[in-house]
């Protein structure tokens, strides 16, 4: 359809007013909102993350991009609820507790909503009790940890322990990302993935729920 091929090409541009305008036309001629979801937002958001694999995006461009998206999901919102229409997944992400840096959080949190996921956005400086609640409380199905200091990386590893303590680890996904984090580091505090960017960060998501 035409007017998914305009939001399309206008969220990838990050043309946030033409993506209102089409999403609202879209909608007043009865087109069904899970619709303009997966043929016009979704698919967006995707090649947005492949322009950044290609490094023909970088992380302003995204930034833009992913806000046109969070623009015209606001609109289809109210009409998805109504529909009972299912997330991908649940994803709890905040930067670490006594960490204060929310770009790359945001970032991340924005791209994984664009890819169909819901988000439980905990901020910034959360402490591991506010992972156990959201998943206890929520039904979150991945807890993404975010650490831009090396002082504060290691308050994933607590989260993770909290998360076992409370019987709960087996029932959640953890991800972590952040400039000094590793591979290496995943592995050693037991999380189940890292990422390095917003745009690997949905990809691995995807893969540890499953989700096409």
């Amino acid at each position: 359809m035409e007017t998914f091929e305009t939001i399309r090409k206008a969220i990838v541009e990050g043309q946030a007013k033409v993506v209102e305008e089409h999403v609202k036309i879209a909608l007043e001629n009865n087109t069904d909102a899970g619709t303009i979801l997966h043929e016009a937002l979704i698919p967006a958001m995707a090649e947005v993350g492949q322009l950044y694999e290609e490094g023909e995006y970088f992380v302003p461009e995204m930034l833009i991009a992913a806000r046109a998206m969070k623009t015209g999901l606001a609109l289809l919102k109210p009409y998805l609820v109504d529909a009972n229409i299912q997330s991908a997944g649940k994803v709890a992400i905040a930067t670490v507790q006594g960490d204060l840096h929310d770009i790359g959080k945001n970032l991340v949190s924005l791209m994984l909503e664009g890819a169909g996921f819901e988000i439980v956005d905990l901020g910034v400086n959360a402490e591991p009790e506010k992972f156990v609640d959201a998943v206890r409380d929520q039904g979150v199905n991945v807890v993404a940890m975010s650490a831009l200091l090396t002082t504060t990386m290691t308050r994933m590893k607590d989260t993770v322990n909290a998360l076992q303590q409370a019987g709960l680890r087996d029932n959640v996904k953890v991800i972590i990302g952040g400039a000094p984090i590793t591979q290496a580091f995943a592995d050693e505090i037991g999380a189940d993935g890292y990422a390095p960017d917003a745009s690997q960060a949905v990809t691995l998501t995807k893969n540890l729920l499953a989700v096409s």
